[in-house]
């Protein structure tokens, strides 16, 4: 078979560089679920009311499914580290390639600062009463933040070997929380309790802009993520064939566990949902503050934990990637893809990424509520990341005859129906979802930065591409 075209600089193979390939079919498994499942996203359908099931449906037909297929066959014929980096770089040439690996980085470093920032939040849900401040107690919440920043730094640093451990206890750990939070409504109705639970409700929605920007976040924000661990290809055993069956035995659970797991919240939200942590809520609403309810509570909330720092760790691990990939293609200074003596990681990507990660924290969290700041965040990652997918889904629509030639012709379709999804999620998600005191404001927060930052990046490159890089 005919091997496609590479650009004028292609990257060393992941085996000349040393890269260990410590990924099997079940560590990537459960990686897709740890990346894709976030716990926070049950919480966000369940502002839609009884029509989640319908909006959740709609959303995974129009975005889901289409991602999928094309994460299965562009992964298929290009398995390489860097993954959708490297295939846009392919397709399209040096400059979009750079501009998608910009804007996942950018994406990956807000998704660790989210994460990172809703760690309070959840560990005071774990202590309970006595816990309930913490997350707005400065000095309290930073040092958690930074500790858990830290040791993951040197997680990573040390190597995959050891970080997909962390991945796989997470992956492992946001499944069972999931399962039991779909099981609670039967544990409440075998207690008696006053609830009213409805597993799959099929309620026409009411459309308004609030829904529309809820489903926007749920698209983008909430189902992607199956392409992410192809970045990691030249780590993975038999990459072509083991991502592409990673999403397909993945994908079903996914899909379950997000519906359901809405359900279980809506059944017991009798006020505010809390979008930084509704499953720990749900879980102290349904079990309660004593007794064997309280440990079962506690052990499902730490067990949450394990879920946040997985995904933290494989961010972390896909940013530092991403710069090293594009080291190799003399993107970015050959600073980013030295690698450390004895572990072969990129140490001065993960190092650069990590401070990055610390100073977004501290910059959003100025003069901005908890969960402002949470969606601001969340957002303007969000808006990041559906550029770089766009990019995604305009691979089997407009690239190289040779390339589309070796993809399946109904792909052209789905891609294109997931490319008008994603510029939809990009337009709709902007205006907030929680109440903020300007929302044209806000919009124009995640708009202005969305642009500058991509200028930023188009001046870096311009630049780069006038003087050699050292």
């Amino acid at each position: 078979m005919p091997r496609l075209p590479q650009p004028s600089s292609s990257a060393p193979s992941a085996h000349t560089h040393g890269l260990q390939r410590s990924l099997s079919l079940f560590d990537l498994i459960l990686t897709q679920i740890l990346f894709v499942v976030g716990s926070g996203w049950v919480g966000f359908a369940a502002l839609l009311g009884r029509a989640q099931a319908v909006y959740w449906i709609t959303a995974m037909a129009v975005f889901y499914l289409p991602m999928a297929a094309s994460v299965l066959y562009l992964n298929r014929e290009m398995p390489l580290e860097g993954g959708l980096y490297s295939w846009a770089r392919i397709a399209f040439g040096d400059f979009p390639g750079f501009l998608v690996a910009w804007n996942i980085w950018v994406y990956s470093l807000g998704v660790a600062a989210v994460i990172l920032f809703s760690m309070p939040s959840e560990i005071g849900y774990l202590l309970g009463p006595s816990g309930s401040h913490l997350a707005e107690n400065p000095l309290a919440s930073g040092s958690i933040i930074l500790g858990v920043l830290v040791l993951l730094t040197l997680a990573t640093i040390y190597g995959l070997d050891f970080g997909k451990w962390f991945h796989n206890l997470g992956g492992g750990a946001i499944a069972i929380v999931f399962a039991i939070l779909i099981l609670l409504p039967i544990l409440a109705i075998l207690r008696r309790q006053p609830i009213h639970w409805e597993p799959l409700p099929i309620v026409l929605p009411i459309l308004n802009r609030h829904a529309f920007a809820t489903v926007g976040l749920m698209m983008i924000g909430g189902l992607a993520g199956l392409e992410y661990i192809a970045i990691l290809a030249g780590e993975t055993r038999a990459p072509a064939r083991a991502i592409g069956r990673s999403v397909q035995i993945a994908s079903p659970i996914i899909c379950m566990l997000f519906i359901l797991g809405t359900s279980s919240v809506l059944a017991f939200a009798h006020g505010p949902i809390n979008l930084i942590a509704p499953v720990p809520q749900t879980f102290r609403l349904a079990l309660g503050e004593s007794g064997w309810g309280n440990l079962l509570a506690i052990a499902a909330i730490a067990a949450l934990q394990l879920r946040l720092v997985g995904t933290a760790s494989l961010v972390l691990t896909g940013a530092s990637r991403l710069a090293l990939t594009a080291g190799w293609h003399h993107l970015l200074p050959r600073w980013f893809s030295r690698l450390h003596p004895r572990r072969g990681t990129p140490v001065n990507a993960i190092l650069f990424t990590a401070i990055l990660v610390a100073i977004a924290i501290l910059a959003a969290s100025v003069d901005l509520r908890i969960q402002q700041t949470f969606q601001l965040i969340l957002v303007a990652s969000v808006a990041h990341y559906a550029l770089a997918y766009m990019a995604m889904f305009a691979i089997p629509i407009v690239a190289s005859a040779t390339l589309r030639r070796r993809l399946p012709r109904w792909i052209r379709f789905s891609s294109a129906v997931g490319f008008v999804s994603t510029l939809f999620s990009l337009i709709v998600s902007i205006f907030p979802v929680v109440p903020v005191a300007s929302p044209l404001g806000y919009a124009a927060k995640i708009v202005l930065f969305t642009t500058i930052s991509n200028l930023a990046a188009a001046l870096f490159y311009t630049l780069r591409s006038r003087s050699p890089m050292p």
